[in-house]
């Protein structure tokens, strides 16, 4: 009886959640396919039966009809009768035609981070980066050096903060506060969210110069190029723009823990007082126990930094008050998502 613990009944237990985690890739992958193959943005045209759908999308008729019917399975289409259709869900956020496409995030993850994540062992053992790093090359060289690699990262980091920039947008003081600027905002999509919930503030994105155009591209498509504007330059190697509110999300996990506090100070050193600086990203539970997705946020990033990870909200709360923010707290957003406040 050595393999029992002592008031357990064995005989109760199945092992059913634990092939479901084992197993869980298949689903995952299923979804990033079909995002991949553009699914989603076929049926947002018309419903479609398995024959025509399989047509549409140049797939061999062998497997066509349980590739559909794990995807409505899994909740991400409905079939009716024999046509299938897109849930409220998949039809906003996963037809490219639409302003409210968020895939880029799991485009990404399928052309890169599914391979990456294969070498998760070797990761844990040897601590080393398992991306384009392992060829010798730099993970944002490559990302910013390829047009279209860059707009999909972009489009993914748009997707993957959308819910918390509405939060945000919703929850932050914002009409105690004029101007801000989003270090490292990517595509737009926290700088957008923000403007039009508030039509009393201004500000922008402060991101390599290559960003600007696909970010003023963004802005235009909601009719706030008046509004939020681009601020070329690199954080590491430039002064940041003055703003009344500055926002990092996810950027610190990016970075070792000396870069992450220079990071902070360098945005404490431009808000004037008053100032608040928003840092977001699946910030961990402080007894890291709950949140699953940070904790495997900071394993990937193992996987594609030399010394990036993530962090508890006691954490960042810490680094904030070390480099002089008075005032601190942190408030949940979306998902695994939270920010944490510096006042100055």
């Amino acid at each position: 009886m050595g393999g029992e613990r002592e008031g357990v009944d064995t005989a109760q237990l199945t092992p059913g959640r634990i092939m479901q985690l084992g197993l869980g890739f298949w689903g995952s992958k299923a979804l990033l396919s079909a995002v991949e193959l553009g699914v989603f943005t076929e049926l947002a045209k018309e419903p479609l039966d398995a024959k025509m759908l399989a047509e549409r999308l140049r797939l061999h008729p062998r497997s066509a009809c349980d590739f559909f019917d794990a995807l409505v399975a899994l909740g991400m289409l409905y079939r009716n009768r024999s046509k299938y259709t897109n849930t409220t869900e998949t039809d906003f956020f996963l037809d490219r035609a639409k302003p409210s496409y968020v895939g880029g995030m799991l485009e990404m993850a399928n052309a890169r981070l599914y391979p990456f994540w294969g070498s998760l062992t070797e990761a844990l053992r040897t601590g080393k980066p398992q991306n384009e790093i392992k060829k010798g090359e730099d993970l944002f060289s490559v990302l910013y050096g390829d047009p279209k690699r860059l707009r999909v990262f972009l489009q993914g980091m748009t997707g993957l903060s959308l819910g918390a920039a509405r939060v945000i947008a919703a929850k932050f003081p914002w009409g105690e506060y004029k101007t801000f600027i989003d270090i490292g905002g990517a595509q737009g999509g926290v700088p957008v969210q923000v403007a039009l919930a508030h039509d009393h503030v201004s500000g922008g994105n402060f991101d390599l110069p290559v960003v600007g155009p696909i970010f003023e591209e963004y802005v235009a498509s909601f009719g706030l190029s008046d509004r939020l504007r681009f601020y070329p330059g690199d954080f590491f190697k430039d002064p940041l723009p003055q703003a009344d509110v500055l926002i990092m999300g996810h950027i610190l996990h990016d970075w070792n823990l000396e870069e992450k506090k220079m990071l902070i100070a360098k945005a404490y050193k431009k808000l004037p007082a008053g100032g608040a600086l928003i840092v977001f990203e699946a910030v961990i539970d402080d007894e890291r126990r709950k949140n699953a997705f940070g904790l495997l946020m900071s394993l990937n990033m193992l996987i594609e930094t030399p010394g990036g990870f993530d962090y508890t909200g006691a954490d960042c709360l810490g680094w904030m008050r070390e480099i002089g923010f008075q005032k601190t707290r942190i408030e949940h957003l979306d998902g695994p998502d939270s920010m944490v406040i510096g006042f100055k």
